[in-house]
């Protein structure tokens, strides 16, 4: 396996250009089996999740051609309903294909997900709301079977506000009979950016990014062009590489308006933050304040960057609490802050974090994506030599060129091949 090595205790300074959002990219590669012909989508990052839904699909008998920054969706000839469980257990957001392609064929067998092991991220409310829509679903040796002769709008609450559920029910809902009406729904970026590609092909949403989302059947959908919106989660790990390396960084390409929270805490934290249209710089502090921490549901702190903010707060001034109300186990990247020196507590889903005046050092283990960031942000400031952070192939689920781009910043940073995973 690839492993990173960091030398650090250089400021990062210098211009970062964000890719565009894994998040996005996924339900929106999903959402081109609604109908046949060729999509054109821009601004798809090339990362291993983005390969695999690839490799599902083409497995569904989808055609894809890289064309420069143009990835061509041919979905002319959908061939097969199955996502094979060899391919999907490497990554949970396969479920997304269920509703376009239970909509488009009035069929679907998809294998249970997998991914990063950061708590349960049940689908029980996706196949809830597709029976409420009138689909024949039952579960059959780790597979989702459904099937329905024609999909019809209802009236649907999440118990729990959940972004796949949110998509994969928009997309179901886009050629449902009637009007299907969302309720609780997630107001993740992610999910306007979806909804405006659907209004693309010809859908009719309404309040997507709200709490109800509408959406009123049509009859018929065209291949599209849409481009995705940058990564919030990329840019938000820059913004915090700048604060932590006491560094200045321009974070270009990326959208100011849906990186409030996190701005907010890095100002809080000592950052001097300016915002432009469409960048952000980042001047880090000299000395690091601490900064209590509560994940929440956009617009509310990302669950996706406290990991990597959890880094920051290890080397701040005083005490910080942070509160994990998404995901049960995402505290697992603790022990590994730990091996480097943090000085962290937990108590269930909470944290307390004990800021030092240094890192050391050592070697760490990755256990899922977030936490490879936070690993090596940490690493950037760590001293007494080199840090490794091994299992990185969850880093290149989810960033883009994550070294190259840390390098021209000014880090002394590498990837050492190892044998495949």
């Amino acid at each position: 396996m690839d492993k990173i090595v960091i030398e650090g205790g250089r400021p990062l300074k210098g211009a970062v250009q964000i890719s565009g959002a894994k998040n996005a990219a996924l339900p929106t590669i999903a959402a081109c089996l609604l109908t046949g012909g060729p999509h054109h989508l821009r601004g798809i990052p090339r990362l291993r999740d983005i390969r695999t839904i690839r490799s599902i699909m083409e497995k569904l008998g989808v055609r894809f051609e890289d064309r420069g920054d143009v990835l061509e969706v041919n979905t002319t000839h959908l061939t097969d309903d199955e996502a094979p469980y060899e391919l999907v257990k490497t990554m949970r957001a396969s479920i997304l294909l269920l509703g376009p392609l239970l909509a488009r064929l009035g069929r679907a067998r998809i294998s249970l997900p997998g991914g990063c092991a950061i708590g349960a991220r049940p689908v029980n409310l996706h196949l809830k709301a597709l029976a409420a829509m009138g689909a024949d679903i039952h579960m059959e040796h780790g597979y989702i079977n459904a099937h329905a002769r024609k999909l019809r709008g209802a009236d649907i609450f999440f118990d729990i506000r959940t972004v796949t559920g949110t998509e994969n029910i928009m997309m179901a809902a886009v050629t449902a009979e009637g009007t299907t009406i969302l309720r609780n729904t997630a107001n993740e970026p992610e999910i306007k950016d979806l909804a405006e590609m659907l209004g693309a092909m010809g859908a009719d949403i309404e309040g997507a990014g709200t709490d109800t989302v509408v959406i009123h059947g049509v009859d018929h959908l065209e291949p599209c062009e849409h481009t995705i919106i940058p990564d919030r989660i990329e840019a938000g790990t820059f913004m915090i590489a700048a604060a932590i390396t006491r560094g200045n960084i321009l974070v270009e390409g990326c959208r100011p308006e849906h990186l409030t929270a996190l701005t907010e805490k890095l100002r809080q934290a000592g950052a001097v933050i300016t915002k432009e249209k469409a960048t952000i710089r980042v001047q880090g502090p000299d000395a690091i304040e601490s900064v209590d921490i509560k994940t929440m549901p956009f617009p509310g702190f990302a669950t996706d960057l406290q990991a990597q903010f959890m880094a920051l707060m290890t080397v701040a001034n005083g005490w910080s609490m942070f509160r994990e109300t998404v995901f049960e186990n995402r505290f697992i990247h603790v022990s590994e802050l730990r091996r480097l020196g943090a000085d962290i507590e937990i108590n269930g889903n909470q944290a307390l974090v004990k800021g030092r005046e240094r890192l050391l050092s050592a070697p760490v283990m990755a256990t899922d994506l977030r936490a490879s960031a936070s690993l090596i942000l940490a690493g950037l400031v760590a001293e007494g030599g080199a840090t490794e952070v091994h299992r990185i192939y969850h880093l290149d689920r989810g960033y883009e060129a994550f070294e190259e781009k840390f390098r021209g910043l000014g880090a002394n940073i590498r990837r050492e091949k190892g044998p495949p995973v």
